[in-house]
């Protein structure tokens, strides 16, 4: 078995692709509608350095899929940052932390020097928080 994707909720799909593909520098790896199953989208992006994952772009479905108060506790949670969190790894995290504070990317906490390395805390559009870490040399590879 491998992972072949994870999924974020988010709360608008052109605005999340805007973010991973125009800010973060990923690629699209599906982008397809379905209209026999309600105009459902299916938007996959990843990095370029790995074609064979993706990060599922998911938009908060209703029902009969959701219902309406599961949807707004799925909404509350991505507001507070816990609907989700990915966890990315580079070779310069102050490098990328300043590219992507110069693109507009809110951070929650900037580059610090933890027990695996060196690590700062970022949100996309939706309130989906994502770790950016240039890891230690015992953890790389982990």
């Amino acid at each position: 078995m491998h992972v072949q994707n994870a999924q974020l909720w988010v709360h608008d799909q052109d605005e999340a692709l805007d973010f991973y593909v125009g800010k973060l520098g990923w690629e699209v790896r599906n982008d397809v509608t379905m209209a026999e199953i309600g105009g459902f989208r299916w938007l996959t992006v990843s990095p370029p350095s790995q074609p064979d994952f993706a990060v599922v772009l998911m938009a908060i479905p209703g029902p009969p899929v959701m219902d309406s108060e599961t949807a707004e506790q799925v909404r509350s949670l991505m507001a507070k940052g816990f609907a989700g969190t990915v966890f990315l790894t580079t070779d310069d995290v102050d490098g990328d932390y300043k590219r992507l504070l110069e693109a507009g990317v809110e951070f929650t906490t900037a580059p610090t020097d933890v027990p695996y390395g060196r690590d700062c805390g970022l949100r996309d559009p939706s309130g989906n928080h994502l770790r950016l870490a240039q890891l230690a040399p015992q953890f790389a590879g982990a």
